[in-house]
């Protein structure tokens, strides 16, 4: 390794709460980060307005420090929609000044949304720095070709989220059936469509004598609460806070089945950590979701805010053992073939080389 090989890693606190924060944890305890002396400059994390701002303008503080003095080969900015663009659009047209090259790792379930609601002159921004990007990331094929039309001259290629996959998951859990939800708790994520079809799960007592539904999450923890209890399923219904990631991992460990009824999504951390501990999964057919599930085969897709369908299919794996543990292996195996964070680290490390040769 020479020791020009140097790299900033651009995004949201390890410690706040999401996807990237999860994605960035992992990717921290790969080969990558030594290989390419990676330093991270946080520029965002949870809390009040002015802890939001304080936190920006360190973090441009110190990245602008760290393009004149330590003069990195590259950076990866990890980039969604909204004021997480703004940011990481400053960091890059700076580091455009200065003459390092950036990555732009697009996370945004609603990225497509967010720019063609904005006026012509930001979407020209947007336009612009997606064009003079060594390399725009996408989460999959689907949201590769929507980055392709808000910038066609862009260089755009798909390298999937990762996870590290834990040891082979134990076939017979005890407890009775446990169903999870992880993330933030509301409309997006589809939580309380999730505590609507469990309601009517309930008029089959046989189907929830023996299941009960974990939701961990933000926000709406309270409105979920509240929607259980009118819908006289609390006692089969636990809603937590979030969770630390040794909280997560004991979580999925423990449960059966996972469901992420999302209305809009990239490529969700938490599904695919359910996927690698070998969990039967139920989601949304949205964003990049369908091409992270074969459905029928290594989960179940249904239409986003479809109370009928979701139930359906919690009947259908509820009742059948043979099923849960069918598609639990196939989300597994889908996982070690297509997501294992060995092999995507490699895949930057090819695109960190390719942009600092250019």
């Amino acid at each position: 390794m020479t020791r020009s090989e140097r790299a900033l890693c651009v995004s949201t606190s390890t410690q706040t709460r999401g996807g990237i924060a999860t994605y960035v944890r992992m990717m921290q305890d790969t080969e990558l980060w030594s290989r390419w002396q990676m330093r991270q400059i946080v520029t965002h994390r949870d809390g009040s307005a002015a802890a939001k701002i304080l936190a920006f303008a360190s973090g441009f503080g110190r990245f602008t420090v760290e393009l004149l003095v330590r003069r990195p080969d590259v950076v990866h900015l990890h980039m969604s929609s909204y004021g997480s663009f703004v940011r990481k659009a400053l960091m890059f047209w700076t580091a455009r000044v200065v003459g390092v090259p950036s990555i732009v790792h697009v996370h945004g379930s609603e990225f497509d949304v967010f720019h063609d609601r904005l006026p012509p002159p930001l979407q020209a921004v947007v336009r612009a720095t997606f064009t003079h990007a060594s390399a725009v990331v996408a989460l999959g094929d689907r949201w590769a070709a929507r980055l392709a039309v808000i910038a066609p001259a862009a260089h755009v290629t798909t390298v999937p989220n990762g996870v590290r996959v834990p040891g082979l998951p134990v076939d017979a859990r005890e407890g009775g059936l446990h169903v999870v939800f992880l993330g933030e708790i509301g409309e997006r994520k589809g939580a309380f469509t999730l505590v609507e079809a469990w309601a009517k799960l309930a008029a089959e007592p046989h189907l929830l004598a023996d299941a009960h539904l974990t939701l961990a999450g933000d926000r709406g923890g309270d409105r979920a609460t509240a929607l259980a209890v009118a819908r006289d399923v609390a006692d089969s219904v636990e809603v937590r806070s979030w969770l630390s990631p040794a909280g997560v991992d004991d979580l999925l460990a423990g449960a059966d089945v996972f469901v992420l009824p999302s209305r809009s999504e990239g490529q969700p951390m938490a599904l695919l950590e359910a996927m690698a501990h070998g969990m039967c999964v139920i989601a949304t057919d949205v964003g990049g979701i369908p091409e992270m599930i074969d459905d029928g085969r290594s989960g179940l897709l249904i239409p986003p805010d479809d109370v009928e369908a979701l139930g359906a299919a919690l009947r259908r794996v509820l009742g059948d053992a043979d099923l849960r543990s069918a598609l639990g292996r196939a989300a597994r195996e889908r996982v070690l073939a297509d997501f294992d964070l060995d092999v995507v680290w490699r895949r930057f490390d090819a695109l960190y080389r390719d942009a600092s040769r250019a």
